[in-house]
């Protein structure tokens, strides 16, 4: 195979599944959605993004984004930084909360969504190194 061509398939491959790491919000959405319990009486969730933790949706996708590049890079060990900025940051709002299960459904989404972003630098780790 001519080597130009293949090194923009191993770009595509990387740039797709890429793509797909970041596309993670309405899965674990629908994941979080499936572990919190029934709305009490007052119909007032947990999981009302906008009340509860704002921004989070812009921050799983940027921690999304940092764990895929660390990965694909080879620098497993800039997700303990991407943890620890996430962690820090949060954690006035956190602490603030009355109900403790917000702290649970974070730390929940949080591993789901490395987890996402994982599996897909697996695939193109996988794909790559395959080609």
């Amino acid at each position: 195979m001519d080597p130009v061509l293949e090194y923009l398939l191993k770009a595509l491959i990387i740039a797709v599944c890429g793509v797909a790491a970041l596309l993670a919000n309405p899965p674990i959405r629908y994941f979080l959605r499936k572990i919190e319990p029934p709305a009490p009486k007052d119909d007032t969730l947990v999981l009302d993004p906008h009340k509860t933790l704002p921004g989070g949706r812009w921050i799983g996708l940027l921690e999304r984004a940092g764990t895929y590049g660390c990965l694909v890079a080879g620098f497993p060990a800039g997700l303990a930084f991407i943890v620890a900025i996430k962690g820090l940051g949060r954690y006035p709002e956190l602490r603030a909360q009355t109900n403790p299960r917000v702290g649970e459904l974070f730390i929940i989404g949080t591993f789901a969504s490395l987890l996402w972003a994982a599996a897909f630098a697996g695939i193109a780790y996988w794909g790559v190194r395959t080609w």
